[in-house]
């Protein structure tokens, strides 16, 4: 079997899809059968590190959005479109793939517009399936989805955008992180005390300035109690402008500044915290491991749907939102008191098990395994 995926740009459009991708690897080497995974995307994106990390082969196409900038800018964008359009029609028809899942990201409309086209000539019978976990999706699925033959996604408020083709999966989450390893072993490993409580600040695959800046201005102007230590994942971008905040630190508070970490599975293990943004992949692992949270939505996500992911979590008592424009130290600090109050803490920490979907993955490849079997049937 072949099975194709698109998408990038975010951790949170490729952490998802190779979850999948190593389910199925997983799946067919228990019934020792073969699988080859494709992955195409694009060269100048975090795909180009993370695919590859991750041990899987990556095509690379050119996309642009076309949202944003002049006229002249769009129509560049679409001359840019076409040619990925059409190297992706090359690949597709070289892979020959029995299943081909979008998961977000610019890149996706070019490849997915090539895969229907050679449908629709006979050239492949592949089904086409979208993969949309965040609460309110994307432009680029949402202008896809007429395309494809089904949408998997994680919450049901997403289900209004997309009808029938809608199926409620839940979201994978990497089999590192399901199962984590020992909370002191972690702890020493990453440098921490196991007896202090640990609060994990982290932007994202590609960091995020404003939580830098407001954890700094904690750290380095308030005394945390004794009882607290911080995992500080900045970021390879400013990393180093962190760093030199290292030598400012308020005495006796214990920071551990990381750039970044490509499994998360040894600081989830060490927190007992989280402050982050409100990404669909992240709240889908908090969930997982039913990790109290502080969500910061970011305030530029393509229709606001970090806020919408954030709203279902704190709707749930799951986690507490603090807004991007009122992020400071000071915020920082009393948001953090209130989360680990003990009743405030058991309270979020209950809500967020409670929205973990069983087996998510196990889901997905319920609905791979009836797309391969409508297709072998047709």
């Amino acid at each position: 079997m072949n099975v194709t995926f698109t998408g990038g740009g975010t951790g949170g459009h490729l952490y998802p899809a190779i979850s999948i991708a190593d389910a199925l690897v997983a799946q067919a080497h228990e019934r020792n059968e073969s699988l080859r995974v494709t992955f195409i995307g694009a060269s100048d994106r975090l795909e180009a590190q993370i695919i590859p990390a991750a041990g899987y082969d990556l095509q690379c196409v050119p996309a642009q959005p076309f949202s944003g900038g002049n006229a002249l800018r769009r129509i560049a964008a679409a001359g840019v479109n076409v040619t990925g359009m059409l190297m992706a029609a090359r690949l597709l028809i070289s892979r020959r793939p029995d299943l081909i899942i979008a998961s977000g990201g610019y890149v996706c409309f070019p490849v997915m517009l090539a895969a229907r086209f050679l449908r629709a000539v006979r050239v492949l019978d592949a089904p086409l399936v979208l993969l949309e976990i965040n609460a309110r999706p994307g432009l680029t699925n949402r202008t896809l989805a007429p395309l494809v033959d089904e949408v998997w996604g994680a919450f049901p408020a997403a289900g209004q955008y997309f009808g029938r083709k809608y199926h409620q999966t839940g979201i994978p989450v990497r089999p590192s992180l399901r199962t984590l390893p020992d909370r002191a072993d972690a702890a020493r490993w990453l440098g921490l005390d196991p007896a202090r409580k640990t609060i994990l600040f982290m932007g994202g695959s590609q960091g995020a300035r404003s939580i830098n800046e407001a954890v700094a201005a904690l750290v380095t102007r308030r005394a945390l109690p004794a009882n607290w230590q911080v995992l500080h994942i900045s970021g390879r971008r400013d990393y180093d402008y962190m760093k030199a905040e290292q030598s400012q630190l308020h005495p006796g508070n214990t920071v551990v500044l990381l750039p970044y970490l490509d499994d998360l599975s040894e600081a989830y293990a060490a927190s007992d915290l989280i402050v982050a943004r409100s990404g669909a992949s992240t709240l889908g692992e908090l969930a997982t491991l039913a990790l109290p949270s502080i969500l910061i939505p970011y305030p530029h996500a393509a229709q606001d749907h970090q806020r919408v992911n954030a709203q279902v979590f704190a709707d749930a008592g799951a986690a507490m939102i603090l807004e991007d424009k009122n992020l400071n130290g000071d915020a920082l600090w009393w948001t953090l008191r209130s989360a680990l109050e003990p009743q405030n803490y058991d309270r979020m920490q209950s809500a967020a098990r409670s929205l973990a979907r069983a087996d998510a993955t196990g889901a997905i490849l319920q609905r791979t395994a009836s797309l391969l079997k409508r297709k072998t049937a047709a």
